[in-house]
């Protein structure tokens, strides 16, 4: 599905918080982030490998995430990543912000707003 540049800014502007609500479940590594993010969408949302892993970056300079290599049982080491207890603050603080924004937004742009 094709997004519209509207909703591809809307996306760019909220990574963050859907990687962190994503990791809230468990510990994934990169690539299943991806995927979690596109499944729990139904299919709509769907973030590039080259604005995640940025995003990872970022996140982890914030403290908001830690990486941890695991051993899959191949042998091969993969790098997973696990919210923080600070990251588990600042996504509570944006869900709550974005409930009211989200609230303000739909009655102003239903034509709801008055004086």
């Amino acid at each position: 599905m094709k997004l519209s540049r509207y909703v591809t800014q809307l996306l760019k502007g909220n990574t963050d918080v859907l990687i962190l609500s994503t990791l809230e479940r468990e510990p994934m590594y990169g690539h299943q982030i991806l995927e979690a993010i596109e499944q729990a969408s139904g299919g709509t949302l769907a973030i590039s490998e080259g604005t995640l892993y940025p995003a990872l970056q970022r996140l982890t300079r914030e403290g908001r995430i830690r990486p941890r290599w695991t051993t899959l049982p191949s042998g091969k080491e993969r790098k997973c990543y696990i919210i923080t207890p600070k990251g588990e603050r600042w996504l509570a603080e944006c869900r709550s912000q974005w409930g009211e924004f989200s609230a303000a937004f739909g009655r102003v742009a239903r034509g709801g707003a008055s004086g």
